[in-house]
């Protein structure tokens, strides 16, 4: 009798994990994974019908694999479908103590509403596509960024980790005879961030050689402000709100207890350069993007 090859295939055994006593609630993702175990003729020329000229003899076990995943947390979004972009822009007496500067036409606050929000969103993008305007399908483009800059902007909004941003906004002071609708009331906006330097950087975004697992340091002295993403619309541009939008920013930094405030410029953006400089920021404009500091007493 020629000499025959045996291979033991385990059949794995599933049994149900218990945690303190009950049976665990996770989810299992079934996977199903497939063997083919071949035998050559020359070393097995068992057959299991005698006429059967097959010499080879396959044999196949299907494996179930369970792995647990741990449940995945839902992120709520919203799109412009579930907005009223026909509502109007609230009055003082509705907006109650919420802090404001008012400046000429116009008064700068926090936005309240996530129809503020979305037109904040919205300046952004058209911000960004502002010296390409006959590029193809750009309102796309701009829509596009809208939603994600929105959805994204309610995130950070959301305080985590000691981490803070407030979407500040100008809109059209409050007439007696006129109310203005969100959309055409929200004419500037900009971002405020509190943060905490990460180890070893000395400015935010600074390219250093930290560990593996680098910590932040959260003490006063690495705490600061980031102002980002400001932006007015053109037709009421050159009227101050921009330096006023930053202003309030400031201040409102300053009541957090920071003692430092850094922006991004770049090199190319001649009027951001001269804003921040009057504003009294510090810094050089040799890279492509700059950072830099004012010092708040």
């Amino acid at each position: 009798m020629p000499p025959m090859s045996t291979i033991p295939i385990h059949r794995p055994e599933f049994r149900t994990l218990f945690f303190n006593g009950s049976p665990s609630p996770c989810k299992c993702l079934r996977i199903t994974a497939s063997w083919t175990m071949t035998m050559d003729s020359k070393f097995s020329p068992t057959t299991k019908n005698s006429n059967d000229n097959n010499y080879n003899l396959k044999k196949k076990e299907e494996l179930s694999v369970q792995i647990p995943t741990p449940p995945i947390s839902k992120v709520e979004t919203l799109n412009s479908n579930d907005l009223q972009f026909d509502r109007l822009q609230p009055s003082d007496q509705e907006l109650g103590r919420v802090k404001r500067f008012e400046f000429g036409q116009f008064v700068a606050r926090e936005a309240v509403l996530d129809e503020e929000y979305w037109t904040a969103a919205w300046l952004r993008a058209e911000s960004h596509w502002e010296d390409r305007p006959y590029d193809r399908y750009v309102d796309n483009y701009k829509r596009k960024f809208a939603e994600q800059e929105f959805n994204a902007l309610k995130r950070r909004c959301k305080v985590q980790n000691g981490d803070s941003c407030a979407c500040i906004i100008t809109v059209r002071k409050e007439q007696k005879n006129a109310k203005h609708s969100v959309l055409k009331s929200v004419v500037g906006t900009l971002d405020l961030n509190i943060r905490y330097l990460l180890q070893g950087e000395t400015y935010p975004g600074e390219r250093v050689k930290a560990p593996l697992f680098c910590s932040i340091n959260r003490t006063p002295p690495s705490r600061y402000g980031y102002i980002a993403n400001l932006c007015v619309i053109k037709s009421v541009r050159r009227q101050g709100i921009a330096s006023n939008m930053m202003s309030f920013a400031i201040e409102a930094a300053k009541s957090n207890g920071l003692t430092q405030v850094y922006v991004h410029v770049d090199r190319n953006n001649r009027p951001a350069q001269i804003l921040y400089q009057k504003m009294g920021f510090e810094g050089s404009f040799r890279g492509e993007s700059n950072p830099l500091r004012m010092k708040l007493n």
